[in-house]
């Protein structure tokens, strides 16, 4: 990839592997209109300024998915750089088996949970990818 030539501001976004009792993982569909449409992600969102990544996946998830989740159930994984065009991405990726409440499209995105070796089968930004055989390691 050639390199801008300025610098790309830095984009720090946190995302969570939810697994549930099944080993399975959730992927949300990122709505029309937003950009990347349609592809499919890990929940999560932009870490705000003064905001530790753990509290932003519990504020994104309560926003996102209606489920209260503790800090110590947040167990960091891995992480991924990546060069978009008009930023770079750094986002933390979290594994996280403990949550209150259900699992809830709260803005209108469409959820599935899927099994670690089927993660390859949807769509996802260039970005989420080189997540996937991190969570392979850990659940096959």
């Amino acid at each position: 990839m050639t390199r801008a030539p300025f610098p790309l501001k830095l984009t720090l976004v946190v995302a969570v592997a939810l697994i549930d009792a099944d080993n399975r993982i959730l992927l949300a569909q990122r709505p029309e209109g937003k950009q990347l449409a349609g592809l499919w992600e890990f929940p999560g969102g932009k870490v705000e300024p003064g905001e530790r990544p753990e509290e932003t996946l519990i504020r994104e998830l309560s926003e996102e998915l209606g489920i209260a989740v503790k800090e110590p159930c947040l167990a960091p994984l891995t992480f991924a750089s990546y060069p978009y065009e008009t930023f770079h991405l750094l986002m933390p990726l979290y594994v996280c088996r403990r949550w209150e409440g259900f699992v809830q499209p709260l803005e209108g995105q469409a959820l599935k949970w899927v099994k670690a070796g089927e993660l390859r089968h949807y769509p996802m930004p260039p970005a989420d990818e080189p997540l996937i055989p991190f969570l392979v390691d850990l659940l096959v």
